[in-house]
């Protein structure tokens, strides 16, 4: 005798079929039920059973029916990416940028603000919340309206939310950033360290989204990394994955140096990677230098993964030209296989839309446990 499924069984099978179908419907044109059993796998009469209730609670909807049909026309849905409203913070130490996208992650708004990376944390959280604030009202959104949020943070950040450690920013230590967007915004908040939300938008629609094992280099005036295993963000046990800078023979900590030093007391770093694209020796020189040392933590990162890709974003990133060549040589170096080597298209948006991949993971994974939100919009 064969045992019947229990209640929670069979609200777990709903779930994941109402999963399926949404993922489908993301993917796809309108469909109809016969077109979206095929491509499910479902029969035909538990995808009408989805498809009824995902329009109760606004998810998708249905079109109205093709001109000049014969017969009865079928019925075809469309996922609903205006159905409702996610935000994506990234706080770094020279800028806040906030977004507010639909469902699908299309920008619908955004705002950046320049900080300086010297201000304390009173100041920096006065200015986040103006800027998530001009940036809700830009987008005609409300607070309550925004489903789930996702924010990135320089620093180590733990599963509740809270920067465990931040050299980069002052007093930023200890800073409970989940709390803090509760009172912005009500819905669900995930943080998460900036590198590896970078990481995440690569994966998620950027030069990796074809790779399953990523090497994310952020290169800018602090150097980190993000790593993608098997297609998901590897956080590792403590969330410090990916974390090798913090080994000074890694050479993360000093590479910077190089380009400070050609600079003579300027600030604007930029310039050196000008003169070395116009052939000045030595801005060659010291961006050689800040590469090779990039490259030894870099190595160990590639000789442990031994990824697809080794993908550059950050600020430096605009620089690519002078930068990729000489980090292949280093890698060829050092590895036992070289990767190919590919440039962000995301410049200073990266992390953000990282941000809101996140966000939008915790709207799915909301899905596992029944718990739709009916449409706000």
């Amino acid at each position: 005798m064969t045992d019947e499924p229990s209640g929670g069984d069979l609200s777990r099978l709903r779930q994941l079929n109402a999963l399926s179908v949404l993922r489908v419907l993301r993917d796809e044109k309108p469909l109809t039920l016969t077109e979206l059993a095929k491509r499910t796998g479902l029969s035909r009469a538990s995808t009408e059973d989805v498809a009824r209730e995902l329009l109760a609670r606004g998810w998708v909807t249905e079109l109205a029916p093709t001109v000049g049909t014969v017969g009865r026309p079928a019925r075809r849905y469309r996922f609903r990416a205006d159905a409702g409203r996610i935000l994506g913070v990234d706080i770094g130490g020279h800028k806040i940028l906030a977004m507010v996208t639909d469902l699908e992650g299309v920008v619908l708004n955004q705002t950046r603000v320049a900080v300086s990376p010297r201000i304390g944390r009173r100041e920096r959280l006065a200015m986040l919340d103006d800027c998530v604030t001009t940036t809700l009202a830009g987008a005609g959104v409300t607070p309550d309206q925004i489903w789930s949020t996702g924010v990135a943070s320089t620093g180590l950040v733990d599963g509740t939310g809270k920067v465990m450690l931040s050299d980069a920013v002052p007093e930023w230590t200890g800073v409970d950033l989940a709390a803090h967007f509760r009172r912005l915004v009500p819905g669900p908040v995930r943080v998460e360290n900036d590198c590896k939300l970078a990481a995440l938008a690569e994966s998620w629609r950027g030069v990796a989204r074809y790779a399953g094992n990523v090497v994310f280099l952020l290169a800018g005036l602090r150097t980190g990394a993000g790593l993608i295993i098997d297609g998901k963000l590897h956080r590792g046990f403590g969330n410090a994955a990916g974390e090798i800078g913090a080994l000074p023979a890694a050479g993360w900590l000093r590479a910077p140096q190089h380009l400070y030093d050609w600079l003579g007391g300027g600030d604007d770093v930029e310039d050196v990677f000008l003169a070395a694209r116009d052939g000045d020796r030595t801005a060659l020189r010291a961006v050689r230098g800040y590469v090779r040392d990039i490259a030894v933590g870099a190595s160990a990162l590639v000789l442990t993964l031994d990824p697809e890709l080794v993908v550059i974003g950050g600020g430096f990133s605009r620089s690519a030209d002078v930068l990729v060549e000489p980090l292949r040589r280093e890698l060829d170096r050092w590895c036992l296989r070289t990767p190919e080597i590919r440039v962000s298209e995301f410049g200073a948006e990266g992390v953000a839309l990282g941000a809101v991949r996140l966000a939008l993971e915790q709207v799915e994974a909301t899905r596992y446990d029944g718990k739709l939100p009916v449409s706000a919009i």
